[in-house]
Order: structure tokens, then sequence, then C-alpha cells
């Protein structure tokens, strides 16, 4: 079973030190026998970015990429997946080859992530249904919802002037969303089938103080997951809904990058194991 040679992969991010992908790829590489793998993190911001991917040589599996480096990879990349290109976001970087024959395919498993983590909520399927935030992740959760059915899904964002880069993503997409303002959103919310949350850490707590008192059958995705059980997902729950906490979206994101480096399936058990005893541990 140990039949791949040792290979490379890493984070890559600024900043990146907190990041919790380490120990998902180093407890996947353990689950599957890959002895000598190793993952780890790097700190690189957009501008040394070119540099590194140059440097990458025959040693490497494939990267992972955080915010911004997912648009700012674009440019570097051989070969960009169909998903990836129409969202215009790239997540995952895999390496072929060595020297001058050397390529790099650039894909999104943050799509696998959301609709995944969706599915664990409960929502197969989406009628209506609703994206706070409209930013690279909301991208990635429209073409989400798409997979899931729903087309027209309304987008609450603080400036529709600065939702440019979306509506494009959407128009690629084949998906026509409406664009509201995130104030409107606590009268809208308790209607939808889904909800996903791209909002930074504790920017929705303003708009779970105004759910109080609602009540909802939807299933609400947030992707940030400090605290663990957001102020939305708190109040979500208390409306009747059902709440998927970010690091589920984490997790199969995660387990969809272990796949497409390593040629195997990923570990979810093992992965899934490894989130919560490093979510669950002191400063985790």
């Amino acid at each position: 079973m140990h039949d791949r040679p040792a290979r490379r992969a890493a984070v890559l991010g600024h900043p990146i030190a907190h990041s919790l992908s380490p120990l998902l790829h180093r407890a996947a590489y353990a689950a599957l026998g890959l002895d000598g793998w190793r993952y780890d993190a790097v700190d690189v911001t957009e501008d040394e970015l070119a540099a590194f991917v140059a440097g990458l040589d025959e040693s490497w599996a494939g990267l992972s990429l955080t915010m911004p480096l997912k648009q700012t990879v674009l440019g570097l990349l051989d070969h960009v997946e169909p998903l990836a290109q129409v969202v215009g976001a790239v997540n995952t970087v895999l390496v072929h080859g060595s020297g001058p024959g050397r390529s790099l395919t650039g894909a999104n498993t943050d799509v696998y992530g959301i609709v995944t983590a969706l599915g664990e909520g409960g929502a197969a399927t989406a009628a209506t249904a609703a994206v706070l935030g409209g930013g690279a992740t909301a991208a990635s959760t429209l073409a989400a919802l798409a997979q899931l059915g729903c087309t027209s899904p309304v987008v609450y964002v603080r400036s529709v002037g600065r939702a440019g880069g979306l509506m494009r993503a959407a128009h690629r997409m084949g998906v026509t969303p409406s664009f509201r303002p995130l104030e409107q959103a606590a009268d809208d919310l308790p209607r939808a089938d889904v909800v996903v949350s791209t909002l930074p850490p504790y920017a929705a707590d303003p708009l779970a103080e105004r759910l109080a008192g609602a009540t909802t059958h939807g299933v609400l995705l947030d992707v940030a997951y400090d605290p663990r059980r957001t102020a939305l997902g708190a109040a979500w729950e208390a409306a009747g809904g059902a709440f998927v906490p970010g690091e589920r979206m984490l997790l199969h994101q995660a387990v969809e990058q272990v796949r497409l480096m390593t040629g195997r399936p990923g570990p979810v058990g093992a992965m899934s194991t490894a989130l919560e005893d490093g979510l669950s541990a002191p400063g985790g």
C-alpha cells in the first residue's frame, strides 16, 4: 500500500500560522499510510507567489491556497479546471511532471466542500437560497447552489456597487442571482431553504440579533467557525433551522484536495477526528 513516492504539499497564505490545513492533511497521510509525505504551512504574500510557484519541482504534489491567493494564482497556471475557471477562484494547485514538461493545474474544491457540508445538514436540494457576502467564497457558493438546483439565489452584500466580480462569476456559470442590501437580510432569510454566510467572523452578529423571534425551516452554513457555534448559527437554531458549522466545509474541501493530490479517497473519518481534536484543544 506504500507504493507512492514521498511527496510534498503545503498551504500558502498570509498570514497562515493558524491554518488547520496541516492538521487535516497530515491526518490523511497517516491514515493512508503515505510514509514520508509532508504537508506544511508557508507564509506567502501575493507578491511572493509567482516566485514560489516557479520553484516547484517534482517533489511537490500540490498546494492549498487561501485568500487572496485564490485569484492571484490564476495567471500562473498551465491549466485551470472548468469549475475553477467559471468561479474565478483556485484553492488547489496540482503539480504534474518535472523539468520543462512540468505543468500546474488549478482546481476548486470549495464548491465540493460547500455542497457536502450542506448535505450533512439535510440540504440535498434547494428551491430557494440566500448568500451573505460577495467575495470569492460567495462565488463558490453560487456554483454549489446551482448543483443543488437553485440558479436564482438572492445575494446580500454591503455594497452592490462593489459586487462586480461576483456578478461576472455568476454570468460565467449561468446563474442569475438578485442582489440586495445586507440590511434587508434579516427580514428575508427565514423563508429560504438554504442560507450560506460567507461573511468574516463576527460580521453577521448584528444580523443574528435581528433574527430573534423568527421561525425558519431552512439549513444554514456559516463558513466562519470562530467561535464554532457562531451567533448567527445559534440564532438560526433557535428559530427552528438546521445549522452546519463552517469547519464541515473546511473538512470536506480538504478531503477532496487529498484525493486530487494523492490519487486516493480522502479518509473522512480520520480527518474529521483530527479536526475535532484540533478545534477542541486549548487555543484551537
